[in-house]
């Protein structure tokens, strides 16, 4: 069987705080990832120029026309100036043209700025830098998973589109699984896509058939449960590490969740785990 190739020619952060301009009239010769981090630019996607915002993901394939534009515009601060910043990826290889195949006709996609995208980003660019093994297979292998993580995000992209509204529910969903060990209010997921809180409830609950604060429960437990089996931490550090605000709160949620209590289900979970 083939192995299937992933190679990284180029990768970097591009910062313009002067205007700036690029075409390519012949096409692109090969895939190009562009993220949007700061400021904001103007792109051509699919025969038109848009406006292009931090989160804004662009997908180019091979041949496709290519015109980006750095100019003076209102920020998202609300002053006028001139500023765009980037992650961007040159690649070809067999195993990408299998991706692009899986995607779904978006090109423009909106990506969460989340620490596990952003470290993706970072990575590829570094190892792509070091240049000789074993650092460019890294590279490569970096690149795979943000693809995969692109990918993921356009499948829930179309998911939610297929239900109008409901791809801000994925949203609050997502942002709920990045910051639910943190203290997390109402309010935070409301805010993350410009909703009211009671919107937002209504909205969670329609698609998901659950509470927002009952999924934000549901992460914790998970993440408890997680760390009750493969860690040694004490149980109040447990509880407390992953957002309980006191352990007679987490003992009683968790003996509901999995019938049991924290300390009978560490040391019965892990004899199953052993014998």
């Amino acid at each position: 069987m083939k192995t299937l190739t992933c190679e990284v020619l180029a990768a970097g952060y591009s910062h313009h705080s002067k205007p700036f301009y690029v075409k390519s009239t012949r096409g692109l010769r090969n895939y190009l990832i562009r993220f949007q981090v700061e400021g904001i630019c103007r792109a051509l996607v699919d025969g038109e120029v848009r406006l292009i915002v931090p989160g804004d993901l662009l997908l180019y394939k091979p041949k496709d026309q290519y015109d980006l534009r750095v100019e003076e515009e209102r920020q998202p601060s609300g002053e006028l100036g001139v500023t765009s910043g980037d992650y961007y990826f040159f690649c070809r290889g067999t195993w990408l043209d299998e991706w692009w195949k899986r995607m779904d006709k978006h090109r423009h996609l909106k990506l969460t700025m989340n620490e596990d995208v952003l470290h993706l980003c970072r990575q590829t660019i570094l190892e792509q830098r070091r240049g000789k093994a074993p650092a460019k297979e890294m590279a490569e292998y970096y690149l795979r998973l943000l693809c995969l993580t692109i990918e993921r995000a356009s499948h829930e992209h179309r998911r939610g589109s297929g239900k109008g509204r409901s791809f801000l529910a994925y949203e609050m969903k997502r942002y709920i699984e990045e910051n639910a060990l943190s203290p997390v209010k109402l309010e935070d997921v409301a805010s993350h896509v410009g909703l009211s809180v009671s919107r937002a409830v209504h909205l969670f609950k329609s698609v998901f058939d659950q509470s927002i604060m009952q999924y934000v429960q549901q992460i914790r437990l998970s993440a408890a449960r997680e760390r009750i089996l493969f860690s040694k931490m004490s149980l109040e550090q447990i509880a407390e590490m992953c957002g309980f605000n006191s352990y007679t709160y987490f003992y009683r949620v968790f003996r509901a969740r999995y019938g049991t209590s924290p300390k009978e289900y560490r040391a019965g979970e892990w004899n199953n785990l052993i014998d």
